[in-house]
């Protein structure tokens, strides 16, 4: 049996049992997707925007390798340096080189998903540079030696009890479910940590390839303190994100907080184009672009699967999931979690992808129908399934993909034709009247076990729509 296939299986079954954390999840995702609904509902072009996103992403990744390019020359142009990182290795290692070319011990993380995805800070610990997390949810988790749950709540699955309790334990502060008291603690500690810190680390929304800008978008203001407090800045950023003209992003400003968080704007808007200029009282003395692809132009490579590089991780289609609003975020196994992990984990994070990804949805819809740039979620995660069966998704293959696959072969022979559709069911009828038990079926055998494990299986009614017909049209003459 699969080690990451029964893994996922038993985080989901442990999610689904507790009940402060779908309690938890329920009123966070809700209360996002009231603020999204408003917040796009007051914008008269949104459909228009969206469409437009769409059409910027899907041009930046056709041309993806001149657009890096060029960013690359404009960072240079600027002060700056760039490196690539084709492997999560190498983009740990060019952190590490850079901390130690600077005699730097101890470095500030601002939020960023792609550091998470390397596995910086465990990395660079071992290397003897300490990392400390300053964006609020961030410093909760890693106080709790955990990962994020959520792409913009990153510690959502934690009560304000729990975090009170990490406080006491870690902080020394006595015991208060205040939020105001528990974020002056924050706050008073993190800024210690921006003064003592020889490195600052982020991640980017956005990378402007006509100017080779840096865009974080934020609502704390850690960013900017990690990005211009240290003497040296280093930006870790996913190749996807690079945009070709600063006018593109116009839409993505527009879109991205409206679709995130519910908010017309962000707090904080930084654009970080090269290190201090003579004439400039801050900002870090270099700054430093990390490139990473980490199975990007794989993705890149799939046709059917590389619109989900066009994520600008908001965040909306884990809000609207069924399935991640019941099992969270942890249980999925990699950082990337819900409908848009499912697509990019098994490219960027073949190790700890489970096989099951492409399959935690039921193909509602949901997050397609929020998504800023349109990518047709459902599409692609039938794609990744139809791989993942046939093997040529380099993921830890399904247990019982043989069985799976000659169910379907089955399947499909009864559906091909009339006959072989009411000779199935006529069957599957009146084999599931043998398990009705008081006007249910709690408990199904074998292979089908599954369907009734947390739920009941409805049973068959009395008569077939086809018979049905037949009564109704005896009945007219």
């Amino acid at each position: 049996m699969a080690e990451r296939h029964l893994r996922f299986v038993s985080a989901s079954h442990d999610a689904i049992e507790n009940a402060p954390l779908r309690g938890l999840l329920g009123h966070v995702t809700a209360r996002f997707g009231e603020r999204r609904a408003a917040a796009a509902g007051s914008v008269p072009d949104w459909e228009a925007l969206r469409e437009r996103a769409r059409q910027i992403k899907a041009e930046a990744l056709a041309r993806l390798d001149h657009y890096a390019v060029e960013f690359e020359r404009q960072v240079v142009a600027r002060g700056g340096k760039v490196h690539w990182a084709a492997t999560a290795e190498e983009a740990r290692a060019q952190v590490q080189r850079i901390a130690a070319a600077r005699g730097a011990t101890k470095l500030v993380k601002s939020k960023s998903m792609v550091s998470e995805e390397v596995h910086l800070n465990d990395f660079i610990t071992r290397a003897g540079v300490t990392p400390v997390e300053t964006d609020l949810g961030e410093y909760i988790i890693q106080l709790a030696g955990e990962k994020p749950s959520h792409i913009i709540a990153p510690a959502l699955h934690k009560s304000r009890g729990e975090v009170a309790k990490l406080f006491e334990e870690h902080l020394g502060l006595p015991y208060t479910d205040d939020v105001e008291q528990l974020t002056a603690a924050a706050r008073q500690r993190l800024r210690e940590e921006f003064c003592a810190a020889g490195l600052g680390v982020s991640g980017a929304n956005f990378a402007v390839a006509e100017t080779g800008t840096i865009v974080i978008v934020e609502n704390e203001g850690n960013a900017r303190l990690s990005t211009s407090v240290p003497r040296v800045h280093v930006a870790l950023v996913g190749i996807e994100k690079i945009i070709p003209r600063a006018t593109d992003l116009a839409v993505f400003l527009t879109l991205l907080p409206r679709n995130a968080t519910g908010q017309p704007m962000s707090s904080y808007v930084s654009f970080i184009t090269g290190p201090r200029r003579k004439d400039e009282l801050d900002g870090p003395d270099e700054v430093h672009v990390v490139l990473v692809d980490n199975g990007r132009t794989k993705l890149l490579a799939d046709a059917a699967a590389r619109e989900a590089l066009s994520c600008i991780r908001c965040g909306a289609c884990l809000n609207v999931c069924p399935v991640y609003r019941t099992i969270g975020g942890h249980a999925y196994g990699p950082v990337y979690a819900g409908p848009i992990g499912a697509l990019v984990s098994p490219y960027l994070d073949p190790q700890s992808s489970p096989p099951d990804l492409p399959f935690v949805s039921s193909l509602c819809g949901a997050c397609a129908s929020v998504c800023p740039v349109k990518i047709d979620i459902p599409s692609v995660l039938v794609h990744l399934r139809r791989k993942t069966m046939d093997g040529t998704l380099k993921v830890e293959p399904l247990p019982e993909r043989r069985r799976w696959r000659a169910g379907m072969r089955l399947w499909a022979a009864a559906m091909s034709s009339s006959a072989g559709y009411r000779i199935a069911f006529g069957v599957l009828r009146r084999g599931l009247k043998s398990f009705t038990r008081d006007g249910r079926i709690a408990k199904l055998p074998g292979p089908f076990a599954g369907w009734t494990e947390v739920r009941d299986f409805p049973v068959p009614a009395p008569k077939t729509f086809r018979e049905l017909w037949k009564e109704e049209k005896r009945g007219r003459r």
